[in-house]
């Protein structure tokens, strides 16, 4: 199988929210969709419903903090494809282990364990960027959230993976200004409907409360993040629903 004249377009931590929003939209422009998430058991699901849209998507399930199993993922892909043209890096976690230790609680441990995150950021650019740089063209497409730019304390550990993904995507596009290759970050302030974390929250307002007010859609983020990769005039979009 190979991939469309337009190239092919990994979505890493797809889910039913942003990660599919991310995949038609980009499918829509002509790119064949590579789909990684740790578990493949909806897969099947988002390759019908892409090709019910009409667009060339495959499955690659990996877990981005399993190094080697991430890395035989993009392999695989580019294997079966060809090359990498655009990487969106969005993966989440609703799981209990994955809720926020706040600022004033935080140490190193936390820390680490929220910067786990963060690592197969650099891992998945070490391993596309070289064959983007040779061919002269690309996108690197980083979800990040809000606490990169507010300051939010109870959001804690996860504050400095925000911040840190966030300055490793700007980084990332000053320096590679020129050569063809976008880099940015889309700084996401919100629940983003459609989303297992969305529905996580709105299946516990005793505990979340009302989160309506504080909802994004994410097929306006996923045409932003067209916007930014295809007019290259920003290296940045912040959506804050928490006005």
């Amino acid at each position: 199988m190979s991939a469309s004249p337009r190239g092919t377009a990994v979505v890493i931590g797809v889910g039913p929210g942003l990660g599919m929003a991310i995949a038609h939209r980009f499918g829509r422009e002509g790119y064949t969709v590579a789909l990684v998430s740790r578990s493949g058991a909806r897969h099947a699901g988002y390759l019908e419903e892409l090709a019910a849209a009409g667009i060339e998507a495959g499955s690659f399930p990996a877990d981005v903090r399993d190094a080697d199993g991430l890395r035989s993922a993009l392999d695989a892909v580019a294997e079966r494809y060809g090359s990498i043209d655009l990487v969106y890096y969005g993966p989440a976690a609703a799981d209990a282990d994955a809720w926020p230790t706040t600022i004033t609680e935080a140490d190193s441990e936390s820390v680490r364990t929220g910067m786990s995150w963060m690592y197969p950021a650099v891992d998945v650019v070490q391993q596309v960027l070289p064959g983007m740089v040779e061919r002269g063209g690309g996108g690197l497409l980083f979800a990040t959230g809000l606490s990169a730019v507010l300051p939010m304390p109870a959001l804690g550990n996860l504050a400095i993976l925000s911040a840190a993904l966030r300055n490793y995507a700007l980084t990332l596009n000053a320096a590679l200004s020129g050569q063809g290759i976008y880099a940015g970050a889309l700084v996401i302030g919100g629940a983003v409907e459609r989303g297992d974390i969305y529905r996580m929250v709105t299946s516990r307002p005793e505990q979340f409360g009302d989160v309506k007010d504080m909802s994004l859609d994410p097929d306006d983020i996923a045409d932003t993040a067209w916007a930014l990769f295809s007019e290259r005039d920003r290296a940045e979009a912040v959506f804050n629903a928490l006005r």
